[in-house]
């Protein structure tokens, strides 16, 4: 099993998350250069949060170009898992691999504290070790994390079941206070049809272990994990 974490110009999560598969997790990742040109032999691609070139233009726009990204756009569309936290989602959206936009906090100001989220789905590669409406506690840290989207697409990702998280209280409620940002439908994560592509503002690599005050991230990984075991039993 063989994790990338692609790393941009500008990333500073990427030894996040490579800390989290590699040393908690036991697992063999690489980071990956921007300007790689091969991606074989990976089993899920993570993109990590930061400020890819600067953020200029608009999160993720510059990134979107990298010569990489190519390459993880046939990744993904071959089915390959790809999961992108924060300006990772941002980058998504920019190359049109998962639908939607994001735009400034409803505040105007960058937002960095613990979360909660509500699990919509546990049925995906990300989340199927969770349960329907489980409540984890993530922290954010963004300027740009206001999820927008016109009625058609809301409609479509409801009626798909695209909506994996949505921001909530401790409780498990949805309302304008529980949602930092201004998201559409507090939404906090969501992902392509297929459901190997997923998007999420939260980082789920700053909350895998005790010591960083909530290791409920850690569930995202491990879920990535059993998908990639179940598969390559599958195989055999």
């Amino acid at each position: 099993m063989r994790f990338g974490v692609v790393v941009f110009p500008g990333s500073n999560c990427d030894y996040d998350c490579y800390w989290v598969v590699k040393h908690l997790l036991g697992k063999e990742v690489d980071f990956i250069w921007h300007k790689e040109k091969n991606l074989a032999g990976y089993d899920c691609l993570i993109l990590p949060g930061g400020f890819s070139y600067g953020d200029y233009l608009r999160t993720g726009a510059i990134a979107r170009f990298s010569p990489v990204m190519s390459l993880v756009e046939a990744y993904a569309r071959e089915g390959g898992l790809v999961i992108g936290i924060c300006n990772g989602f941002q980058i998504l959206l920019e190359a049109g691999l998962l639908p939607g936009a994001m735009i400034r906090n409803k505040n105007l100001q960058f937002v960095c504290k613990f979360i909660h989220i509500r699990v919509e789905n546990p049925q995906t590669p990300y989340t199927n070790l969770c349960r329907r409406g489980q409540i984890l506690k993530i922290p954010i840290a963004h300027i740009e994390g206001n999820y927008y989207a016109d009625g058609k697409i809301l409609q479509e990702l409801r009626k798909n079941e695209q909506i994996i998280f949505r921001y909530c209280s401790k409780d498990g409620a949805i309302s304008e206070e529980s949602n930092p940002n201004g998201s559409k439908e507090a939404i906090a994560g969501i992902c392509n049809k297929d459901g190997n592509i997923l998007g999420m503002m939260p980082h789920p690599e700053r909350a895998s272990e005790h010591l960083l005050g909530s290791e409920d991230g850690r569930l995202i990984f491990e879920s990535i994990i059993r998908r990639i075991e179940k598969t390559k039993d599958n195989l055999r």
